[in-house]
């Protein structure tokens, strides 16, 4: 049975007595709490079960009235034919007060859902939505009528609470799957806050200026229109306008107060509050104040737009100063990288919430959050929600009824299956309907300066693997903590080495000494590629990794020839302790080592250790035609275009004999990032391709005599002293 979860309920995350001290007196504020470095969403003063959702901690409201519907699930209200019929609240007011004071209950509770949320049992489970949620499930008016209940929703709705309620945060970038209902949540948040809102102003953009029309017209205007009279402002100007939304006079936050009050419209205080949407642009919106920007179809924006340029600007509208006014719900599938999605994939990853700045907030200043396609692909969710993983074995019924036969992990399979001599056709699949946001990032193959078929067949085949049994992770120390005696690797989570292969223990430490110098004894096994950094800081702590990679050749050893066997891509707090890494991976693997020379002081780290004849010399030249620091230190330029277009042809020859589907069955490259960066390469632009940089050095490494200089030999005719004569006819004459 497949089994996922999006998220994590974590029972000890507040201490036992500080959880009851607080809920007894209901003193947990809403927002962030830094105390316990969680969002509080509850806004009753106590709370709940303590979510973790993508890295964010989030405290839910404490259960008090649970409501249980008839069928066991989410079910809507029936809104009374009576007040169907009531259009405005000035029309409320026309009515007696004996027929007012039957639904002011239930208008109470409606007001009470909207701002609190909501708890009910589905499956016989308690379940709580926000009051987002509440409002978009009971009053909002799709594409199909009235929205489905979905597991996904409901996370995504506690997590967009949870950005609202923190105050170091933006919104939420949301990478998500097609028809996934983003547009129409969207839409429907949009509503509800300018409907509560003064003053105020609501933006919408989309991949395009008809798109964002199309959104403004399609979801966001009918659904204000079906709201209920006590919640919905009097607008001004038309029912249902193409460009602009506006709740101005005599329109009002209405209350339980305004509902009861006598005033007159004229007497009326006005929202003053407007929903438009905006040409796609990079300075769309600029100069405004905004409480909600709608970012619809994010990772489409292809040039002269780049919603890079947009956020940076966008950005701006929804903060005073330091001061986070507005907040933006963005959402997207991502498009091909060089169409748009390598710049969403930037803001995506620049909206990690483990990685924050001083200040506490993410590089975008926004959230990412992720929903696997299995969890909300139309058709297999059942009648409470939830997704349909494996094909039933008893009947399963959808929310309207409709029999579920396969379950969403077999349909994907079958999919993808089908599609597996189609690669960019895959790849457009794994785009739209992603499981991994590996899979949402997916680029074009003919985009590629590799073959993107084979790295993609590679890395579908590491995942179906899991990669338990191919890598371990560890570290690798001196034994007892003694320099230069013998390298040990230890397996451990912590640690910064992916290994798939270990030497046999004759070949660990193999050492060769020679003149008073050692040497690699394991040279024809195999070797290494660097890039190496020099500086263990940088100003905005974001500076590249080093990275280094080993691979083996043939040999007549118990060595698997050919064969990537250590990843290693990290950025240590010193520089210092990644030289001793690198140094320690070669000794442990007696295998020499090809490392980039322009950032140099890993190599006279080597030197000064006594471990120079460790690092290789540039194979393209003759010893005599080294210059003084190539024959002091070792190492090869990354400047030459010789040698760059040399190391990409090193790349893409491995990748067409070793990488993907052989003859004999799948390549035994089982380094995802490697793979990765790989399929991302760029040959003008190597800085941030660190993997592909050790890779290729590790390939030319295990190949030098391919380029190793030709010796230019010139013959010449030697005299030996020996008369030649010319015998035709009768009489021999001598050649001169």
């Amino acid at each position: 049975m497949y089994s996922q979860t999006l998220y994590k309920i974590l029972p000890d995350h507040v201490k036992p007595k500080i959880f009851k001290r607080m809920n007894r007196y209901k003193k947990w504020e809403y927002g962030y709490n830094e105390d316990h470095n969680m969002v509080v969403i509850s806004k009753n003063g106590q709370i709940g079960d303590i979510y973790e959702i993508q890295n964010l901690i989030i405290a839910l409201p404490k259960a008090e009235e649970i409501h249980e519907f008839k069928e066991n699930r989410w079910t809507p209200f029936d809104y009374p034919k009576e007040l169907k019929r009531i259009k405005t609240v000035f029309d409320w007011r026309d009515y007696p007060e004996e027929f007012k004071e039957k639904y002011y209950d239930y208008i109470d509770n409606e007001f009470k859902r909207r701002e609190e949320g909501f708890w009910y049992i589905n499956k016989d489970i308690p379940t709580y939505i926000t009051g987002t949620h509440y409002m978009y499930l009971q009053w909002s008016k799709i594409d199909v009528g009235q929205p489905d209940f979905r597991e996904s929703n409901r996370l995504f709705f506690i997590f967009w609470e949870a950005c609202r309620a923190d105050y170091r945060c933006y919104g939420m970038s949301y990478l998500k799957n097609r028809r996934s209902g983003f547009s129409f949540m969207a839409s429907g948040e949009c509503v509800n806050m300018a409907t509560i809102s003064t003053d105020a102003r609501f933006g919408i953009l989309s991949k395009s200026g008809a798109d964002a029309k199309k959104m403004f017209t399609d979801k966001v205007v009918p659904i204000s229109v079906n709201y209920p009279f006590f919640f919905k402002p009097i607008q001004d100007g038309m029912d249902r306008p193409k460009t602009e939304l506006a709740y101005r006079v005599p329109a009002s936050k209405f209350t339980r107060r305004s509902i009861v009050s006598t005033d007159k419209p004229e007497d009326l205080e006005g929202l003053d509050t407007t929903i438009d949407w905006k040409n796609t642009g990079d300075n769309a919106y600029d100069g405004e104040k905004l409480k909600l920007l709608v970012h619809d179809e994010s990772g489409k924006w292809e040039r002269p737009n780049n919603i890079l340029n947009n956020w940076r600007v966008t950005k701006t509208t929804l903060r005073l100063g330091s001061r986070i006014i507005g907040k933006c719900m963005m959402g997207s599938t991502s498009n091909a990288l060089d169409k748009g999605g390598r710049n969403f994939k930037k803001l995506y990853d620049d909206s990690n919430v483990n990685k924050r700045n001083a200040n506490g907030q993410t590089r975008s200043g926004l959230y990412s959050l992720f929903i696997p396609m299995e969890w909300n692909y139309e058709g297999y969710i059942d009648s409470y929600g939830y997704p349909v993983f494996d094909t039933p074995q008893e009947k399963v019924f959808g929310p309207h009824g409709t029999p579920i036969k396969l379950g969403v992990i077999e349909y994907w399979n079958n999919e993808v299956e089908g599609l597996k001599e189609d690669q960019d056709g895959l790849n457009e699949f794994y785009r739209q309907f992603p499981r991994t946001t590996k899979h949402a990032f997916r680029d074009e193959s003919k985009e590629s300066l590799f073959n993107l078929t084979k790295i993609y067949q590679q890395i579908d085949y590491n995942e179906d693997l899991k990669n338990s049994l191919q890598i371990t992770k560890g570290s690798f120390s001196w034994e007892n903590g003694i320099k230069d005696t013998k390298v040990i690797f230890s397996p451990n989570n912590n640690g910064r080495f992916l290994i798939s292969w270990v030497p046999p223990i004759q070949l660990q430490n193999r050492t060769i000494k020679k003149n008073g110098r050692i040497y690699p004894g394991n040279e024809h096994c195999g070797a290494f590629g660097c890039d190496p950094y020099d500086i263990s800081g940088t100003v905005d702590g974001r500076g590249s990794n080093g990275a280094l990679s080993g691979l083996t050749k043939f040999s007549m050893e118990d060595v698997p020839p050919n064969h990537f066997f250590l990843e290693y891509i990290a950025r240590p707090q010193t520089a210092e302790i990644f030289f001793e890494d690198v140094l320690m991976a070669c000794i442990f693997y007696g295998m020499p080592i090809l490392a980039e020379n322009n950032k140099p002081r890993l190599l006279y780290h080597f030197k000064r250790r006594g471990y120079r004849s460790y690092s290789m010399n540039r194979p393209d030249k003759k010893h005599n035609k080294l210059s003084i620091t190539e024959r002091e230190i070792g190492g090869i330029p990354n400047s030459s275009e010789d040698i760059k277009q040399a190391h990409a042809a090193a790349i893409e020859s491995y990748i067409e004999h070793f990488v993907g589907i052989k003859e004999t069955g799948y390549g035994d490259m089982y380094f995802q990032r490697t793979l990765e960066d790989w399929a991302q390469f760029n040959i003008n632009n190597r800085t941030s391709h660190d993997a592909s940089i050790s890779s290729g050095l590790a390939l030319m490494a295990c190949n030098k005599h391919r380029y190793a200089p030709s010796a230019k030999i010139q013959i010449k005719p030697v005299e030996l002293g020996i008369k030649k004569y010319d015998n035709k006819g009768t009489t021999s004459k001598i050649i001169s």
